[in-house]
């Protein structure tokens, strides 16, 4: 844990750091860009639709998490402490503690995946296409570790009920610092868990 102070609201999140200053007021009345909100989706799955949510068993398995920052605006359970939404855009806000990211699925993947690796202390839940620039860029060369789960998640829909179509492809959990290469390992969840080596880079 970090010297942070959350205060969490429904609609935005306060961090104060150790002295109790504000670090990020997350209260916003910008307008996003298109481009943004038609990244703040998933990849289409065979029944069509875009947005889905993280299923609320890996979150169990993995832990609590501080931040998630890409968070869907309504959702019926907590990722994380504290939450960035479409709203928020968080990429542009202040990142903290441990981080769970289950990012936008598009051609905006890329720059949430390359924001955690400069973190260096998260989980990130992605499809798993191992040979695609971004996962060489931000995953084989910054990453500790990754969790291949076996078979297809099923990701849930926004009422939180789960649709009887799996995802649009394997997907797999990449940690970012040891303490959550330790979580992939001890989380119980199906699949092959490969550790990457640290090439040179300071382990966190």
């Amino acid at each position: 844990m970090s010297s942070w102070d959350y205060n969490v609201t429904t609609d935005a999140c306060t961090a104060h750091d150790a002295h109790g200053g504000t670090v990020d007021k997350l209260q916003t009345s910008y307008g996003l860009p298109r481009l943004i909100r038609r990244a703040w989706s998933h990849e289409r799955s065979p029944t069509g639709k875009y947005e889905w949510l993280t299923p609320p068993d890996i979150i169990r398995a993995l832990g609590s998490f501080d931040l998630d920052p890409c968070a869907p605006e309504r959702r019926p359970w907590s990722t994380a402490r504290c939450h960035y939404t479409i709203q928020d855009d968080g990429l542009r806000q202040a990142w903290f503690g441990r981080v769970w990211l289950n990012p936008p699925y598009g051609p905006e993947t890329h720059k949430w995946l390359a924001r955690l690796a400069q973190h260096g202390n998260g989980i990130a839940l992605i499809f798993a296409r191992t040979e695609t620039r971004m996962f060489f860029d931000y995953i084989w060369e910054q990453a500790h570790a990754v969790l291949f789960l076996r078979g297809r998640l099923t990701f849930y829909n926004l009422d939180g009920t789960k649709p009887k179509n799996s995802g649009g492809a394997p997907s797999c959990l990449v940690a970012y610092g040891l303490d959550n290469v330790a979580a992939l390992g001890a989380s119980g969840l199906a699949g092959k868990l490969v550790r990457l080596s640290l090439n040179g880079r300071k382990e966190t």
